[in-house]
């Protein structure tokens, strides 16, 4: 598949990407997968968990999350939500040190599960990334009860 082809074969279409960090590498993939399947189970959105360190065990890794960031990145931006205050943190100084992820990469402020649920449809649609962030962090006023 050449750059310019998005898993679902479409020729040319930019699509804003989606990396999920948690400090878990389980959790991560079944935001993942709830995100995608949510959103329609298909793949024309690309989702990279970021989950745990390189050892499998539980924390963050600024080498896990820019390689996340670097395969979902199609030309459109990168939305990066987070669980918890240290993966905040690591994506903030990879940020700083703006060599380390894709152009266009933004640390979104959403919850994780919610967030990563509207994100990922509303970038099904298309969206641009001011409006895949707007509709994670719009995420934040969901009621349940």
């Amino acid at each position: 598949m050449s750059e310019d082809t998005v898993s679902d074969g479409k020729k040319g279409e930019r699509r804003v990407g989606i990396v999920l960090v948690s400090h878990s590498a389980q959790v991560a993939a079944s935001v993942a997968e709830l995100a995608q399947g949510l959103a329609g189970g298909g793949t024309a959105v690309p989702v990279a968990p970021a989950g745990g360190t390189e050892g499998g065990g539980l924390g963050t890794s600024a080498e896990l999350i820019a390689a996340a960031a670097a395969s979902v990145d199609r030309g459109a931006g990168v939305a990066v939500l987070t669980d918890l205050g240290s993966a905040v943190l690591t994506v903030k100084a990879l940020l700083a040190e703006g060599d380390e992820l894709p152009d266009g990469t933004r640390l979104v402020d959403a919850p994780f599960v919610e967030g990563a649920v509207a994100a990922v449809v509303t970038a099904a649609t298309g969206a641009d990334l001011a409006a895949v962030e707007a509709a994670a962090a719009e995420a934040y006023a969901y009621r349940k009860v």
